[in-house]
């Protein structure tokens, strides 16, 4: 595999965009939950859910995970399949908390993460080709969409 050549000022800027991209995607999702907290708290949820407030830290670090992962294999291979992966991901990742919070459609929303989930699991395998710590930086948000997605079944079975 050749990796692709950028000047250093290309290659920063492309890390910018890599995190507006993910920007973008959060601040879809962060209209998504505008005064939703007190419907999530009345909800019925299982035992194991975390408080709400976890949610917001949480995504902090996973958000910039995501763009340093997406930038690496940019720098490697620029837009290839596993960036056009990354962004379908991505995509899926913004639409996914309108539907749970701001259209309270808890199945479809659990049917979308089921998608998003497998979406970053084809990103995963892709970025490994091209590079493993790409890959790595995106387990943790792997698992995390894996520990949604059950708490969005539960949720959606518990106020169904």
């Amino acid at each position: 595999m050749k990796t692709i050549r950028r000047s250093d000022r290309a290659t920063w800027l492309a890390l910018l965009a890599f995190g507006v991209a993910v920007f973008v995607a959060a601040a879809i999702g962060g209209l998504g939950v505008q005064g939703t907290s007190a419907e999530y708290a009345n909800l019925e949820q299982p035992s194991w859910a975390p408080p709400s407030w976890l949610f917001g830290p949480v995504w902090t670090v996973l958000y910039a995970l995501i763009a340093v992962a997406g930038w690496l294999v940019w720098r490697r291979v620029g837009f290839g399949p596993a960036v056009w992966a990354w962004i379908a991901q991505l995509v899926l990742n913004a639409i996914w908390t309108p539907l749970f919070f701001g259209a309270g459609r808890y199945g479809l929303a659990f049917a979308e993460i089921v998608l998003m989930w497998l979406a970053i699991g084809v990103t995963v395998v892709l970025f490994r080709r091209v590079s493993r710590p790409a890959a790595l930086l995106m387990l943790p948000y792997w698992a995390w969409v894996t520990f949604a997605a059950a708490l969005n079944f539960s949720i959606w079975q518990l106020n169904s």
